[in-house]
């Protein structure tokens, strides 16, 4: 293993359409490093594991579920620096060189802000509320970068959330040391406010991270989410 490089790990479900982009975009960046490696880690979906298999990179069929992937990536990981991101999300240019300055200063954790593909006003006010230092600006779509060892030492993603495992590791994280918005952008798909509404599916993402706030369960949880979000 090397303390030194950075494993990007991505989680995925039925994200046929997509995965190629991502992987062409990260690959073009990437290629100019050593000890960068990518990790995809695919439930079982349409044709994304056929496709990811056309790519260099490490391809595991973990059991489904966001947490559990990303678990089984980070298993198989053979870097110092993890970087979980999400299949509809592009990090910007600079993401490796921004992410190992990071690690070298210090930092053993934190995100980037974000940018949706959509330039809509209330689209690009959502994602200027993504560098505010609050756990409800908070979401796995801005990405992750974490130490390998801290992500051990804080037992890694819960495997029996469903749902709000990126907003639960951030806060054990939080409880070991301090989380870090760098200044530059992920820019992420905004398919899903436009297959359930701008306003409706932020209002919907505030409840959930209410519920989550104020102890609601993990089934009443995804229950609610299930029912009011169209993937």
């Amino acid at each position: 293993m090397s303390d030194s490089g950075i494993s990007i790990i991505i989680p995925t479900c039925n994200e046929e359409v997509g995965i190629a982009r991502t992987l062409e975009t990260l690959l073009a960046v990437t290629g100019r490093y050593g000890d960068v490696e990518i990790i995809v880690c695919d439930a079982g979906s349409d044709r994304t594991a056929e496709i990811v298999s056309t790519f260099p990179v490490a391809l595991c069929r973990p059991e489904k579920g966001r947490a559990r992937q990303m678990n089984a990536g980070a298993a198989l990981a053979r870097h110092g620096t993890l970087y979980f991101l999400h299949a509809d999300t592009l990090p910007p240019e600079s993401f490796v060189e921004d992410i190992l300055e990071a690690v070298r200063s210090g930092k053993e954790a934190g995100c980037f802000q974000m940018q949706f593909d959509d330039p809509h006003p209330i689209m690009a006010l959502f994602g200027w509320f993504t560098r505010v230092p609050l756990s409800i600006c908070r979401g796995g779509d801005q990405s992750l970068f974490i130490t390998r060892e801290l992500f051990r030492s804080i037992g890694g993603f819960d495997p029996d959330m469903l749902v709000m495992e990126d907003i639960d590791i951030i806060r054990r994280i939080e409880g070991q040391c301090a989380f870090h918005i760098l200044d530059s952008h992920v820019v992420t798909s905004a398919r899903k406010y436009h297959r359930n509404g701008m306003l409706r599916l932020q209002a919907i993402f505030g409840a959930i991270h209410l519920m989550y706030a104020f102890g609601a369960d993990q089934e009443s949880i995804t229950l609610f989410y299930r029912e009011n979000i169209e993937s």
